[in-house]
């Protein structure tokens, strides 16, 4: 053993060699100046795999990846070894059975005694394991800031010490509308309002969050844009282990929809309340209507039947005429209830109500007085709404009255027509209103105008601020109604001292519009046709038909529909049916009208009711093809409008008639007519002889195969579902007693798929009319 210059022994070589190769946890490799593996030690092989045998002489490039071997890293680090003496690095390496481990490498360039480089030293660690808990970490770290900025309901981000923006997450630019290129750096007090930053409010929350460890409240906060959102904010303090104060983490929330809930909620238990006071209305006026306006309809029949008759005593006719003018103040009594209550009949057409507000002029005019100014401004391009016209007209002239009245001393009426959109923003405060497109006509005047709580209950049924006397307190809740059952909406504005505007809402309507109907009185005309009243009323059933007769028509009665039926099946000729809609007894009018049309297919039907409920009206509309005459009506309108009826069915007439004529010539068919429905097999029977067939009816199939084993039948006309045994199995045994006879298989349902049948047959789909009936036996006579 020699001594080092300190006199220090120094290491045997061969020991210094024993020591690499014994070391585990480092593979010590050594290189020629080429890269070639010259020494391999048991770490190289506990960590790569290999034993010495196989790697030495192999180049050290072996242990790198495919994708380093492409790119040259061997030979690079080694230049850089080279170059500078020394390469570290970490990378992925491959092992022997191919699997990947991170690998720390440093490789140092080894001198002879002359400096030049005789080869590198490779020192190699397996950092597997911290890799992958580096990894996990950033990973952590990752999905926490993904997991942070992908919340986009909460505005999540940080402040330093003094309350500068660190950074900011994808909510916080909902929210708030910045970007984070916008905010960061700068104090997170730009978000509160003006008057809260005077107020020092930041700062004050920064301070108890700083003190307490949690700050939390609600306030107004400022968008980007300047608008304002109502935010519930929580600031923690973040303090590092020493308990140091390193920052804040703040979050915001956006409540002003649930705010704007809140609001709501009150509002929708204010509007509960008037709906159980509209539904308290409209059940009353379900409950009354009906009854007073028949009791309407018999004084105001009776004494235009007075009139008539004692028309030139001046004195009689004077009081009569005042009688008739209270029934008319009680007839619009019920009407405004009705319409309030949302329950009377609407027909309404499309209309440009450019067009009504011009037709309305005169009678405005004549209605105000002199010292009312009318101005009407109409917007260029108006579009089309649907609406009961004659209806808005009582609106407009109940809003019109209602200005004069406000206006004792004479002004200025101005009727505003425009195209308005009404949009979600505004909407909202008004949730019973769809957003779209209206038209909209204002009702402005320049009257003495409301106080704030009288517009809140303009609406209410009976609140007036008139006197004693001078009004029923249902004008304007009959225009609401209205407005409301046509699927608009009303809103008043009004200032005490500076006058109120009413702007009525109607939905627009892409279809073309009709002509408004002339104002003038047509001459009351009658006629010599047969008319039956169908009236449970006996008073008011009489009233009916003195008028009808002594308009020179012929009228029959019944007193329900039951009765009316009978009339009809006995075979008289009738051409207008004039029926109450509510009434007692097991068949309802409309049942009966839609038999009676089975019996008479020219027969014309004219409803009147001073209460429809959902007989013959459902959403609030008539239902198609419906004619109303509501109680109670005058003179004049019942004239009218029996003529109007009987005058457009004129042409059908001649129409229908031609069937029943081709059946009077055709051959004669006996029938036999087989229907559970006794009430339809009546009505059917009916129709078959008036096609001019001999008909043979019953409800039982049993009876009618008996039937059909006594006597001969040319058609069995058969319903396909029956009790007992089925239209298809029926017919089946009909054809086995009388093999020549033919079959019409008649349903509500459709034919369903049969197999083949060994006789003739055809299919009726209920409900069917004359002209089809009679095509199908006429096919069966040629």
């Amino acid at each position: 053993m020699q001594d080092d210059d300190q006199g220090n022994p120094s290491l045997p070589e061969d020991w210094c060699r024993r020591w690499v190769s014994s070391v585990r946890d480092y593979a010590v490799i050594g290189l020629s100046r080429d890269g070639t593996i010259r020494t391999w030690n048991v770490g190289g092989e506990q960590i790569h795999g290999f034993s010495s045998e196989e790697v030495i002489g192999r180049h050290f490039g072996m242990f790198h990846t495919p994708e380093d071997r492409a790119r040259g890293a061997a030979a690079a680090a080694l230049e850089t070894a080279r170059r500078t003496g020394r390469s570290e690095s970490e990378g992925w390496r491959i092992r022997r059975d191919g699997s990947r481990f991170w690998a720390s490498v440093v490789i140092t360039a080894l001198k002879d005694e002359q400096g030049h480089i005789a080869g590198f030293a490779k020192i190699v660690r397996d950092m597997t394991d911290k890799r992958i808990a580096h990894e996990a970490v950033v990973e952590s770290e990752q999905r926490f800031r993904m997991l942070v900025n992908g919340v986009t309901d909460y505005a999540i981000f940080m402040l330093s010490p003094d309350g500068t923006i660190t950074n900011w997450n994808a909510g916080a630019r909902r929210i708030k509308g910045f970007s984070a290129e916008e905010v960061i750096g700068s104090h997170f007090s730009r978000f509160y309002t003006p008057e809260d930053t005077a107020a020092g409010l930041p700062e004050h929350g920064l301070s108890i969050a700083a003190n307490e460890g949690r700050f939390e409240s609600e306030g107004w906060r400022v968008r980007k844009d300047g608008q304002r959102f109502w935010a519930h904010v929580v600031i923690d303090a973040i303090r590092s282990e020493d308990g140091t104060l390193v920052g804040f983490a703040k979050i915001t929330r956006d409540i002003t929809e649930r705010m704007d809930a809140s609001r709501q909620l009150e509002e929708t238990r204010m509007a509960l309340f008037r709906a159980q006071k509209m539904e308290a209305v409209g059940k009353l006026t379900g409950g009354v209507a009906h009854d007073f306006n028949n009791l309407l309809q018999i004084l105001r029949g009776n004494l235009e039947l007075l009139d008539s008759r004692h028309h030139r005593d001046s004195w009689t006719r004077e009081r009569v005429n005042k009688a008739i003018d209270a029934v008319d103040r009680g007839s619009k009594l019920a009407s405004q209830l009705l319409a309030f209550g949302r329950q009377q009949p609407l027909q309404p057409v499309v209309i440009n109500l450019a067009a009504a507000l011009r037709g309305m002029d005169d009678l405005l005019r004549r209605a105000l007085g002199e010292t009312i100014r009318v101005e009407t401004v109409v917007a260029g391009g108006l579009w089309n709404t649907l609406v009961d016209i004659h209806q808005l007209e009582n609106v407009i002239l109940n809003l019109a009255i209602n200005a004069r009245d406000a206006m004792p001393d004479g002004g200025k009426l101005t009727m505003e027509l425009s195209n308005a959109m009404l949009d979600d923003e505004y909407i909202a405060t008004v949730p019973d209103v769809a957003a779209g497109q209206y038209v909209l006509l204002a009702v402005t005047d320049t009257g003495t105008g409301m106080q704030q709580d009288v517009v809140e209950r303009a609406f209410d049924p009976f609140f007036t601020t008139k006197p004693e006397g001078q009004g029923t307190g249902l004008g304007l809740s009959m225009a609401y109604g209205f407005v409301k059952q046509s699927g608009g909406h009303i809103k008043i504005y009004s200032e005490l001292d500076h006058g109120t505007t009413v702007k009525i809402y109607l939905p627009r309507s892409a279809k073309p519009a009709i002509e408004p109907p002339p104002r003038m009185r047509t001459p009351v005309r009658g006629g010599t046709e047969t008319i039956l009243v169908v009236e449970d009323d006996q008073k008011v059933q009489t009233t009916a038909i003195d008028t009808l007769t002594e308009l020179g028509y012929h009228v029959l009665k019944a007193d329900d529909a039951q009765q009316a039926l009978t009339v009809l099946r006995s075979g008289v000729d009738v051409d207008l049916l004039f029926s109450d809609v509510v009434m007692p007894g097991p068949v309802r009018s409309t049942d009966m009208a839609a038999q009676a049309v089975t019996l008479l297919p020219r027969l014309k039907v004219l409803f009147t009711s001073g209460y429809t409920h959902n007989a013959i009206v459902h959403g609030g509309r008539l239902d198609p093809g419906v004619e109303l005459l509501s109680k109670p009506y005058s003179r004049e309108q019942l004239a009218h409008k029996v003529r109007q009826m009987l005058d457009s069915g004129k042409d059908a007439l001649a129409n229908n008639g031609s069937v029943v004529e081709r059946a009077d010539s055709a051959q004669t068919l006996r029938i036999l007519l087989v229907d559970d429905d006794g009430n339809l097999s009546e009505a059917i029977n009916e129709l078959i002889r008036l096609l001019g067939h001999a008909p043979k009816f019953t409800t039982s199939p049993e009876e009618a195969l008996g039937w059909l084993r006594e006597e001969p039948f040319d058609v069995v006309i058969t319903d396909i579902r029956m009790p007992g045994i089925d239209g298809v199995e029926f017919a089946r045994q009909a054809a086995a007693i009388q093999p020549s006879i033919r079959l019409v298989f008649s349903s509500g349902y459709e034919m369903p798929a049969v197999p083949p049948l060994p006789f003739r047959w055809a299919a009726l789909r209920k409900p069917f009319t004359l002209e089809e009936l009679g095509a199908v036996l006429q096919g069966f006579s040629d």
